[in-house]
């Protein structure tokens, strides 16, 4: 079978030196730069090229090889409340197996299963390509899941003025007077009669009054 994963990219591992001995470890550090789209598009996420921190362990068992790790990274994003940019440190840990391609799956049959379950686990399944395999899926997975849907550059953030757009974090005492908008409506009728319709106005409701006594 020839290898489709390039051995030269720094996210494709190889699990020769485990030799298919069940119990055979592994243990692996290296430093990576983050691929392209690398978070939560539009949110948050990590930088293309910046780095990004492994540790792994990679276990020889039955089916194939068995890859748990953690990553290390610092995201970039802007604040949901006030909108400032902000980064975050994000670690994700992550654990997949990696199957060999022959191997002997009839242990994942289950009786009463329907026909179709194991073509849909297949398609879920990971497998090994001449002992090589990509963490990339299995990364962004990971770190998607470990940043916050919702981020914000710190816990008691008090966002933006909902009247005029001020950080209120650079100004804890900003406020605007409160005025009853049926009042300022009133208002404004005042504001915009000349001083003669007021008069006018006012000697009417005076006669409607004098007719009334009557």
């Amino acid at each position: 079978m020839t290898a489709r994963l390039d051995h030269r990219n720094p996210l494709v591992f190889d699990t020769h030196e485990l030799g298919r001995r069940p119990g055979a470890l592994q243990r692996l550090t290296r430093e990576v730069d983050a691929p392209k789209d690398f978070g939560i598009q539009g949110v948050v996420g990590v930088p293309e090229g910046a780095p990004v921190e492994l540790e792994l362990r990679l276990e020889s068992v039955m089916e194939g090889v068995l890859v748990t790790g953690t990553a290390r990274a610092q995201a970039e994003g802007e604040c949901v409340r006030c909108l400032e940019p902000l980064q975050l440190d994000v670690e994700a840990d992550f654990q997949e197996m990696f199957s060999y391609p022959d191997a002997d799956d009839r242990g994942r049959h289950h009786h009463g299963a329907e026909p179709g379950d194991d073509a849909e686990e297949d398609e879920d399944r990971l497998f090994l390509e001449d002992g090589l395999f990509d963490l990339e899926p299995v990364l962004r997975d990971a770190v998607v899941l470990a940043l916050p849907m919702q981020p914000v550059c710190r816990e008691d953030c008090p966002g933006l003025c909902a009247e005029c757009g001020a950080r209120l974090a650079d100004d804890p005492d900003h406020h605007h007077d409160a005025v009853d908008i049926r009042w300022a409506a009133l208002q404004g009728l005042a504001d915009s009669l000349e001083p003669g319709d007021k008069d006018d106005k006012s000697g009417a409701e005076a006669g409607v009054d004098e007719k009334q006594e009557k």
